[in-house]
């Protein structure tokens, strides 16, 4: 998919190995020496056996440093990883780390560096991935701030830890280094308390935490408070017993209280909050403000057991309240919302198209209660997630929802506006003017209500050509004359970012920055950058990062604007976070603007259509030439219109089903694009410019002749009356006077002593075409292009003659073609071989049960659901049938059988043992499933050392020692030659059936690899009639039936051919009265066998064929058949067969049996015409070749009779073309 990227510098092992060399030395009298092989380089997780890295359980490479398996961990404390240098592609890692139940396992990431979006590390709460899930890591993520001790860390309460990592076929990065310790307290209390509890360290079930010194707080001590005790007393106080912070005078905030109020100066905090006892984190929510509180709706939790789809925050108490809601929703995420009034309209998100209405004001802190929720009637007409959406009032006063952009999956990425209108709950597309947008998901979007503007930035879009990722686009639309502007861009594309407007200035956050590895220069997964863009003046601003003692980079977030602040809630590795405005700068807008760059026409050349060159502040110009250029640079004729904007509507959809939402558009299925309809179109032989069809004809002709034959087809004297018109004339008569030169007649005469018009009745301008010096002339009444290179006129009298005139007739209608229907789109595919169908085209998802657009994985599992994905089709644990295949899925577990030799079930399973679904759609141990009792045995970590499939019993453990069941191999895993099938987990091997024509099989489908050449089937029950092979090999075998006189040459060098060991020919004289000659020869020794027979029936029936001649160990043979003893006269039907049997591959062989006299006559010239030539058979692929090489001898016989008058006639075959000479 992408290519590779190594970053950072590899981690050092944790153990040294030390190598040891033993050298025998040679001492008189003996007779030999022993040196121990070492390994060019140490083993990582290994030992050295004979100059070979040997790897220990869970390790592979040439050095055994990449992690490729399960792992068990029962030390108290101790550290893992994926290897010393990077992890290599496709690595599937898991450890289960041990400790006693209900201990905390603590576990530090103190390094990790994956690609974002692709490569993820889950951190699970138990001994399967049916725990909890409580962590998902990808991307780099190295501290902000070296000095804030933030490197990240996840507690395990249940004893259990089970983390899994995957990787997939692109980018390796250096991996992870993970420090883990059971009991231990939270970052060690960050220097700033001690760890207290009973027994803290140990494997006890008690609880341990950090007693933090004066003026530290939080679970780790990780905050300060009441820095420089607030500026008592003149600035604040410090508030001891509430929050642990500081209380500001009313003329005084930040903090510490140092910042005056009103201040020049921004500031971020990170606000103490009094949080619920439910979680509140999650992701690709969405939040809104009414009547003080911070309403958050929905989103993404990797556990739902204690999740509440409605929460509110007071931002004046800094208080979380969970509002239960009667008939609640699944729980969705990527949707959007909008406030109007008193309700909240969600829509869309997590592929749902069912709008939802919330009344708010039940949740508010004066009207508590349980809030209802309503269900919208209609559903939206494209169902989208990633959208942004705002309530706006239209010209008439009502108001309406717009919902931008989006993915489908089943329209895939949109550039639709959709509207709803609230009070008939209505919906529509809009059809929008403008700039030419393209669509996507993830973008962030603000209401301008003073100017009646949406503004739009960034997403996760294709690109076409199969391309796909990040953009920085920045939008505005006008709700009111539905335009589209493109303004100018930020040079950092992220998507799932926040945009909120405070004054004029829009402010961006967070967002997930990672395009492609390759172009990324290592962005990460999880940004905190800071961006303004200046409304006014078009300009964008980068703003300092958030100065705070905890990293607070994350996307999937929510931004609001409440008195002036902003408030940053959630999303992927985030927590709640303010952001108070300076009082200048960004509080109010610009006063002045810096004047603009001016732009370069390769800033303009990318705006591929009228509109979105002239809807763009980047300051360009649409020419004529159907190109956009910079409003600096020089053209000839500027428009503001132009056609071809269908053209550029149908060629942003991508999808063969988004094509098809547009009656304008139609899909090209070989060329994988959407083209417009052609709504006009000229016949054959016309070209289509502009809105006529013109045709240049290269006839002499008078005008009124010329005029006369341009009627007879429809049309009339073309009427150049555009710029358009004029330049592809001139386009095309200078590619025809490369072969003569035209001087056209043109539409154009003169009307009466004064006045020229066209023949349309237009009046005659000069703006394209303009009248050679001294023209028009007093006797010239009809006009033509006498220098067509600088489209000058002449003026020449109408029955004159001239090279050449130029048609035009209307364009006409053509009826758009029936749509091919579209492929079933990738979500309507239920299971891994429907989805993985079509080559890459769809992505499988095993734990989710889903197949997504292969553009859309990363916006379909945005935070990692996805734990492996699948472009081939994979089983279940229950189609796998070994246990090492079967402990490849993180998810199953392999349950032996009492016989001890390797079979078993593959199931579901944790490391406790097996597991089934509940009634709770929970999975739950059920041990009766793989009882020990009943001698079955539980693997989950690894396989049991005795793996011999059920066809041996083991020696020392793990040696099978006698494969039966017609089985071989190490592991009685493959079947022996002659036999084919499946013997794994018992499977049963099946003789080969090739009706004795061959020795082996396939091994899986037991198709025949058949020895005699012409002989085919999967049983080797066909001969290869097709290339002159007949018999029958269910009686006997097939032959290639020779001609006379033809020299045939059989090379057998194909990787096919590998098998052949025997070939047969056959032979039947054709003249009664002459000897037959043969001969054969070969690159490699053959035995040989020649017999005849009275019928070319032979070896169809027993006793019908009488021996020759038979040789052994030979590479040639000639020899000649007398028709005196065979008795062709009688004989008619008399056969020979030749068999070469015995022979090695490669080889080629060359036979030919000829009759003929001894006197030279027509026919021995004939022959002999023949060995010149050399007619030769070459059999490749089981295709015969014909392939001629001429010789001066040819020449010269035909000469020696020519001079003597003889007339003759030859004829042979060229494959199926008879070619005849004489």
């Amino acid at each position: 998919r992408r290519g590779g990227e190594r970053m950072g510098e590899p981690l050092p092992p944790p153990v040294a190995m030390l190598l040891v060399v033993v050298v025998m030395t040679m001492f008189p009298g003996v007779q030999g020496s022993a040196v121990t092989l070492t390994c060019p380089e140490s083993c990582y997780s290994g030992s050295c056996v004979n100059g070979s890295c040997v790897c220990d359980h869970g390790w592979v490479g040439d050095r055994c440093q990449h992690c490729q398996g399960r792992f068990k961990i029962t030390e108290r404390s101790g550290s893992l990883t994926d290897g010393p240098v990077n992890y290599k592609y496709k690595t599937k890692c898991t450890w289960l780390i041990e400790g006693q139940p209900n201990s905390v396992l603590r576990l530090r990431f103190s390094h990790f560096a994956t690609e974002c979006s692709w490569d993820h590390m889950y951190v699970y709460d138990g001994d399967s991935i049916f725990s909890p899930l409580i962590a998902v890591f990808s991307g780099l993520m190295v501290p902000e701030n070296i000095g804030n001790n933030s490197a990240p860390e996840v507690a395990t309460t249940s004893g259990y830890s089970l983390l899994h990592f995957f990787s997939d076929a692109a980018y390796n990065l250096t991996g992870f280094n993970i420090i883990y310790s059971i009991n231990s307290c939270p970052q060690n209390c960050s220097g700033h308390g001690r760890c207290v509890g009973v027994n803290p360290g140990t494997v006890s079930s008690s609880r341990v935490y950090c007693e933090c010194e004066e003026f530290w707080k939080g679970e780790a001590c990780q905050i300060p408070y009441c820095s420089n005790h607030c500026g008592s007393p003149d600035h604040g106080h410090c508030d001891l017993t509430g929050g642990k912070r500081c209380v500001c005078n009313d003329s005084r905030q930040g903090p510490d209280c140092s910042l005056p109020v009103p201040s020049a100066d921004a500031f971020w905090e990170l606000p103490g909050v009094t949080h619920s006892a439910l979680s509140l984190g999650r992701a690709s929510h969405q939040a809104v403000v009414h009547r003080g509180l911070m309403w958050v709706v929905g989103g993404y939790s990797f556990n739902y057991s204690d999740y509440y789809m409605l929460l509110n925050y007071d931002l004046s108490s800094r208080t979380w309240d969970v509002v239960p809601v009667s008939n609640g929703p699944l729980h969705r995420y990527g949707h959007s919302l909008a406030l109007h009034q008193d309700d909240v309209y969600m829509f869309g998100g997590s592929w749902r198209s069912v709008l939802l209405t919330l009344q708010m004001s039940c949740g508010a802190s004066t009207s508590p209660g349980v809030c209802g929720l309503r269900s919208g009637q209609s559903r939206g007409p494209l169902p989208p997630g990633g959208t942004q959406r705002h309530v706006v009032p239209r010209e008439d006063g009502q108001h309406v929802m717009l919902v931008f952009f989006g993915y489908s999956p089943v329209y895939s990425y949109l550039s639709e506006v959709q509207e709803y209108l609230i009070g008939q709950s209505s919906w529509q597309v809009l059809t929008t003017r403008g700039a030419l947008v393209q669509g996507g998901y993830g973008h962030s979007s603000v209401y301008d209500e003073a100017s009646g503007y949406v503004f739009l930035h960034g997403g996760y879009k294709t690109l076409g050509s199969n391309k796909y990722g990040l953009v920085d686009h920045m939008y505005r639309y006008h709700v009111h004359t539905r335009t589209w502007w493109i303004l100018k861009e930020s040079g950092l594309a992220r998507h799932l970012h926040s945009m909120a407007l405070l004054s004029g200035t829009l402010l961006v956050f967070g967002g997930n920055t990672h395009n492609d590895t390759s172009l990324s220069s290592g962005a990460k997964c999880f940004s905190s950058d800071f961006l303004a863009y200046d409304i006014a003046c078009d300009e964008w601003t980068v703003l300092p990062k958030p100065a705070l003692l905890q990293d607070v980079q994350r996307y999937g977030h929510s931004a609001v604007v409440s008195n002036g602040r902003m408030y940053i809630f959630g999303g992927f590795s985030g927590a709640c976070v303010i952001w108070h405005p300076p009082l200048h700068d960004l509080s109010s807008p610009a006063t002045f603007c810096h004047p603009k760059q001016v732009s370069t026409d390769e800033q303009c050349f990318p705006l591929a259509d009228c509109g979105s060159c002239t809807s763009s502040t980047h300051g360009c110009q649409w020419c004529e030439e159907h190109r956009c250029i910079s409003a600096h640079s020089n053209c000839s004729v500027v428009s503001v219109t132009a056609p071809g904007r269908q053209e550029q509507e149908c060629l942003r959809l991508n999808t063969c089903r988004s094509c098809s939402l547009s009656p304008l558009c139609q899909w090209e299925g070989q060329q994988k694009q959407c083209q417009a309809v052609p709504g006009q179109a000229c016949e054959e032989g016309w070209d289509h410019v502009g809105e006529v069809c013109l045709q240049i004809n290269s006839s002499k002709d008078s005008y009124d002749n010329a005029q006369h034959f341009c009627k007879n087809q429809g049309g009339n004297m073309a009427s150049l009356l555009t710029a358009t018109h004029v330049s592809y004339i001139l386009d095309q008569l200078s590619k025809l006077q490369l072969h003569s030169k035209l001087s056209p007649w043109v539409g154009l005469r003169k009307i009466n002593v004064s006045y020229w018009g066209w023949e349309d009745m237009s009046s005659f301008t000069n703006s394209s075409l303009r009248w050679l010096p001294g023209e028009p002339n007093d006797s010239g009444f009809c006009a033509y292009m006498d220098r067509a290179e600088v489209s000058s006129l002449t003026a020449n009298p109408c029955t004159a003659n001239t090279d050449g005139f130029i048609c035009e007739k209307p364009v006409g209608r053509v009826e758009r073609p029936a749509a091919r229907p579209c492929r079933l789109p990738c979500s309507h595919r239920t299971s891994c071989r429907n989805c993985t169908s079509q080559s890459m085209e769809c992505m499988w998802c095993g734990s989710t049960q889903r197949c997504v657009e292969t553009a859309a994985y990363v916006v379909s599992f945005p935070y990692g659901q996805c734990l492996e994905w699948q472009t081939q089709d994979s089983e279940t644990c229950l189609g796998l049938h070994s246990c090492s295949e079967c402990l490849e899925r993180v998810e199953c577990g392999w349950c032996g059988d009492p016989s001890n030799t390797g079979t078993g079930v593959c199931m579901e399973g944790s490391a406790r043992g097996p597991m089934k679904p509940l009634p709770s759609s929970n999975m739950g141990l059920d041990h009766s499933l793989c009882a020990a009792d009943r001698g079955f045995s539980w693997a989950f970590i690894q396989c049991p050392a005795c793996q011999c499939n059920g066809h041996s019993q083991c020696v020392d453990r793990s040696v099978c020692e006698r494969c039966e069941n017609f089985t071989s191999g190490p592991r009685c895993e493959s079947c022996m030659p002659g036999y084919y099938g499946d013997p794994t987990n018992g499977g049963t091997c099946h003789a080969c059936n090739c009706n004795n024509h061959a020795n082996v099989c396939h091994a899986n489908t037991g198709k025949c690899h058949c020895t005699t050449k012409g002989i085919r089937g999967d049983q080797c029950h066909l001969c290869d009639s097709e290339n002159r092979y007949q018999g029958n090999p269910l009686r006997g075998t097939c032959y290639y039936n020779l001609l006379m006189d033809y020299q045939f040459t059989f090379s057998l060098l194909q990787d096919d051919d590998r098998y052949y060991t025997t070939i047969n020919f056959m032979a039947t004289p054709e003249q009664a009265t002459k000897n037959l000659d043969m001969s054969i020869n070969a690159s490699n020794n053959f035995n040989l066998n020649i017999s005849w027979s009275l019928s070319s029936t032979a070896r169809t029936i027993s006793g019908e064929e009488l021996s020759l001649i038979s040789r052994t160990n030979i590479r040639e043979h000639r020899d000649s058949f007398s028709c005196d003893s065979f008795n062709f006269r009688l004989h008619h039907n008399i056969t020979f067969y030749v068999y070469l049997s015995n022979f090695s591959w490669p080889i080629r062989i060359q036979i030919a049996f000829s009759q003929h006299n001894s006197v030279m006559d027509l026919v021995q010239f004939f022959v002999t015409f023949f060995r010149s030539v050399r007619l030769y058979v070459e059999l490749l692929n089981d295709e015969s070749i014909l392939t001629l090489s001429y010789t001066d001898c040819f020449n010269r016989h035909l000469q020696s009779f020519s001079s003597t008058s003889q007339r003759f006639s030859m004829g042979f075959r060229l494959g199926d073309v008879p070619l005849i000479g004489s």
